[in-house]
């Protein structure tokens, strides 16, 4: 499977999925933290991606979102934004209304 068809796979199969540097336990940089505490602080889980542990994913997953930076945040296979899209849509709200009507119901 080529690099593209993963990154497609991934957003596929993970309603919520956040490409970070790091971890959401031990974020490596200060954007990817506050993107994903503002996920988390959601109570929804979350799929993520350490770019860091993927070169491969690292470089081509912004020609394929058309969005140059991380965090990247996926939400049922579109693209919502970076982190201060991110942040700007946890404090409006909007993100937990996002995040809860995304997450699978709990069987």
């Amino acid at each position: 499977m080529d690099i593209i068809e993963t990154i497609k796979d991934q957003i596929a199969s993970n309603p919520i999925l956040l490409y970070m540097k790091g971890s959401p336990n031990a974020p490596q940089c200060g954007f990817s933290q506050r993107a994903s505490q503002a996920l988390m602080s959601c109570g929804e889980r979350f799929a993520f991606v350490d770019i860091l542990q993927n070169p491969e994913i690292r470089a081509n997953l912004p020609g394929y979102a058309n969005w140059p930076t991380f965090p990247q945040l996926w939400v049922q296979g579109e693209l919502v934004g970076g982190c201060d899209i991110i942040m700007e849509m946890y404090e409006s709200g909007e993100l937990q209304t996002l995040v809860k009507g995304a997450a699978p119901a709990e069987a």
